[in-house]
This record gives C-alpha cells, structure tokens and sequence, in this order.
C-alpha cells in the first residue's frame, strides 16, 4: 500500500516530478506480479504522458517507450525521445501503431469522450496486448482533484463553494479540463466492447483491497485511485 507514503510526500512537496514517480514505480511492480514481463523489453506507449514520468521509469526498466499526447511537454532529460500528437478525444488511435502494452495513467478522467477512448484503444493494442489505464474516478476523495472534498456538493456548486469559501486558484474546471467518471459505468462500457477484456481491476494505491471494486456503489467512493488491467483478445 503506498497511499500514506503518497500522501507524507504530497504534504511536504506537492505533486512534484517525485510524486508521480513514486505512482509509477508502484504501478510498474504491481504489473509485474501480474504477468507483464519488463525483462523482456517490450515496446510501450506512454500515451496522455505529459512530461513523460511514467515512460522514463518504464525505460529505467527496459522498456522501449514511445510517448503521446496532444502536445509535446516531455520533461528535458527526455528529449529526443518518439513522441506522437494526438487528441485522445477526437484523434484516431489506429495511427498511433500498435503496442503489446500501452499505459495511460492520471489521463482518462480528463477526456471529454472517454467512451470515445474505451471504443477505439483496442486499434492500438497488439492482439493480446495490455492497457494499464488508471484514473481518479469522481466519487473517490480525490475526484475533485485540486477543489476536494467540495466535489461531493456536485460539479457545479462544487467549484463554486470551494471558491467562496476557500478562495484558492484551482487548475481544473468541471466539463472543461475535468469530467466526472465512475467505475461502474467504465467497466459496462468495456465489457461491452468486443475485443476488450478487464483482467484486474483494483484501487491502485492499495491494490491489496481488490474487492472493494467488486461493491457496486461503495467501490465509487472507497477506491482512491482506480486501476485496470485491460487485455485486447482476439
């Protein structure tokens, strides 16, 4: 469980390049004790990557990484690294190629469309291929992101109370950078794709607790972080 080690770090420093490190190399070794095979040097696409955080601790592994995102921010250490442009809204994966594993973390709770995203990432999987695809869905504590716990009042009286009452410049703004998502609902979507098959789903900061996403309803409040092991089949 590395959530009270998230939390200490976040207090002291802020969700720095550290931080999201830190879920990286958690998210890397629990893959492992589900039979991704790093050893091997599979190829892999950061994809929503950001400044690349999640792909550098992949390549620190082994892996052969290519990054993608609607533009390129990739931290300087990554430069010169294959990058794809892409509006994972309105883009067509198919053009991205396709990968035995593809890792979108922290990405999907920022999609306008992310049905749109769950019906066309099978085009950029490798048959059997894998998707790490892990999110903060909208009922969790952090479903608000930086306006938290006020997300419980709604997605419009939410931002608002916490701007009357806290008066701290936020980043995200309900329906524009931010959208609310549930597990629930994300997992019909995907059983209901053909091709797509959930093999894990758990909270990804305490993953050990895997049947809470077995609750209907509670797992939309108790899951910090959700996380999903999704296979392409034939």
């Amino acid at each position: 469980m590395i959530l009270p080690q998230l939390i200490a770090h976040h207090l002291r420093h802020g969700d720095d390049r550290q931080f999201y490190a830190m879920q990286a190399k958690d998210a890397i070794e629990w893959m492992r004790t589900h039979g991704i095979d790093f050893s091997l040097g599979p190829r892999v696409l950061d994809l929503g990557c950001g400044h690349g955080v999640f792909g550098a601790s992949l390549k620190q592994v082994g892996c052969t990484v290519s990054f993608a995102d609607i533009t390129c921010q990739l931290n300087s250490d990554l430069e010169g690294e294959p990058f794809l442009a892409i509006d994972l809204d309105q883009g067509d994966l198919s053009g991205l190629g396709q990968y035995p594993l593809i890792v979108c973390s922290n990405v999907f709770e920022h999609l306008a469309r992310p049905r749109h995203f769950i019906e066309n990432i099978a085009h950029a999987l490798e048959p059997e291929g894998m998707l790490y695809l892990s999110w903060t869905n909208w009922l969790s504590p952090w479903g608000g992101h930086d306006f938290s716990p006020f997300h419980y009042l709604g997605p419009n009286w939410g931002p608002r109370s916490f701007d009357r009452l806290i008066g701290k410049q936020r980043i995200h703004e309900p329906f524009k950078t931010l959208y609310p998502t549930y597990i629930g609902q994300t997992l019909s979507w995907i059983e209901r794709q053909e091709g797509l098959k959930v093999i894990h789903c758990v909270p990804r900061y305490y993953p050990e607790m895997s049947w809470i996403t077995r609750l209907p309803i509670l797992r939309e409040f108790l899951t910090w972080n959700t996380a999903m092991l999704i296979q392409r089949t034939s």
